[in-house]
């Protein structure tokens, strides 16, 4: 019996046919990240009840915790999490289109999230506990399979379904915390403020073998709550997944009322639901401890909200961009990160660890909030600086380069494919 052959894959996406709204996307994002993430190095100091911003600090240091509070902590990993679902459409729907069956193209993308995992493993060994790929790498592989073959409404079904529950979750919190507050009811904070302490000793543990140890204790801990448990990420990510089968990032033009009401409605809940949390934590809102648990359930909802209309806003930028021939200098830069987000977010790993920790060079210890939310925005411009190098050598992000050569065990191609490590024009 002559050999069955086997379906080809495409090669990855070529320049000119990327939609400049996720890319932008992408690229915003991952300076809110670094803003998200640099806090977890200001060792050496008390943190808040329930978050890991300083205590205390200055008019300055308090100010810039109020907006993190407020607009970036929760709000990301939800816009993340739905940019990584649409993107895995995007994926499967050039790879159908060139010819590849649905179930090489679903392979192609179980491979692509085992070996984000993997990449999630290594981050989270050397660098960053906090890491986010071994935990969109779990959802992923666990929705793909049992979501993309199934119909539109299906999606919006289940994602309705995990909004409610994420909506009662706050409800219930809300109506919980008013009446244990009323009730004047004694809180034991300890467990609390020790599993924050946990958490972050790796930061200002100065033996480097000792803060590797701690990060891998808690990486699966984090995979498996982040990915699956808290319910944010499954349904941003099957909200991606609808989003991207109607083309709403690359033809903002069609949809323009629904991202302007999402964009509108999706910040003002996740601004509104995350400002009395930032008011709480700086003093100004006064909660009674035993109620200050509150803003954990108020938060993932109203952050999924926020989350989700940021994708939005940038599908509107993108539709206002359409028709420029030449994009300038900050939206061509902005993208080129966009492009090679996964190398630019280990890159802020590669910068901030080892000069933040402990076990480097110690900074964390004496920065502020605000002036850690400064060595942010560093990191991030010469992540950008790098990516608008390498946009204009036409070349792709390393770790993209690599994810790709992993993934794709054939890169025979319908069209034409580029040089390994090069985006084909």
């Amino acid at each position: 019996m002559p050999d069955t052959p086997e379906p080809t894959l495409r090669t990855p996406v070529r320049a000119h046919e990327r939609a400049l709204a996720p890319d932008l996307a992408r690229g915003f994002m991952l300076l809110l990240i670094a803003v998200a993430n640099t806090p977890f190095y200001l060792w050496g100091r008390e943190r808040g009840a329930t978050n890991f911003h300083p205590a205390d600090g200055s008019v300055a240091d308090q100010l810039t915790q109020a907006v993190i509070i407020t607009g970036v902590d929760g709000r990301i990993y939800p816009m993340f999490a739905f940019l990584f679902g649409y993107g895995m459409v995007q994926l499967l729907l050039r790879q159908e289109a060139a010819g590849s069956g649905r179930a090489a193209a679903l392979a192609l993308l179980r491979r692509r999230n085992l070996w984000l995992i993997a990449f999630g493993l290594v981050h989270a060994l050397l660098l960053w506990m906090g890491d986010i790929l071994g935990a969109y790498g779990l959802a992923g592989l666990i929705l793909a399979t049992l979501f993309l073959r199934r119909a539109d409404r299906t999606l919006l079904t289940w994602a309705g379904i995990g909004v409610a529950a994420l909506a009662a979750m706050a409800l219930l919190s809300v109506v919980g915390a008013i009446s244990v507050a009323t009730a004047d009811v004694p809180v034991q904070t300890q467990d609390s403020a020790e599993f924050t302490r946990l958490m972050t000793a790796n930061v200002s543990e100065t033996n480097p073998f000792a803060a590797a140890v701690g990060r891998l204790t808690f990486w699966p801990l984090i995979v498996l709550f982040q990915g699956l448990l808290t319910i944010v990420v499954p349904v941003a990510i099957l909200l991606g997944f609808w989003a991207a089968r109607q083309r709403l990032l690359e033809e903002p033009g069609r949809h323009l009322p629904l991202l302007r009401r999402v964009a509108v409605g999706g910040i003002a809940v996740g601004w509104l639901g995350g400002l009395p949390y930032a008011l709480y934590h700086v003093g100004v809102l006064s909660v009674p401890d035993a109620a200050n648990w509150v803003f954990s359930g108020t938060q993932p909802a109203t952050g999924l909200a926020g989350g989700v209309g940021y994708a939005a806003l940038f599908g509107l930028i993108g539709y206002r961009l359409r028709e420029r021939a030449r994009h300038g200098l900050a939206v061509t830069s902005v993208a080129a990160v966009g492009k090679r987000s996964l190398s630019c977010y280990l890159a802020q790993s590669v910068i901030c660890a080892p000069v933040l920790s402990a076990w480097g060079l110690g900074l964390g210890a004496a920065l502020g909030s605000a002036q850690m939310a400064g060595f942010a925005v560093a990191t991030w411009l010469v992540t950008l600086i790098g990516a608008l190098l390498l946009e204009r050598a036409d070349r792709r992000g390393p770790a993209e380069v690599a994810l790709r050569r992993l993934s794709y065990r054939r890169t025979t191609s319908a069209g034409s494919a580029g040089a390994p490590g090069r985006t084909t024009r």
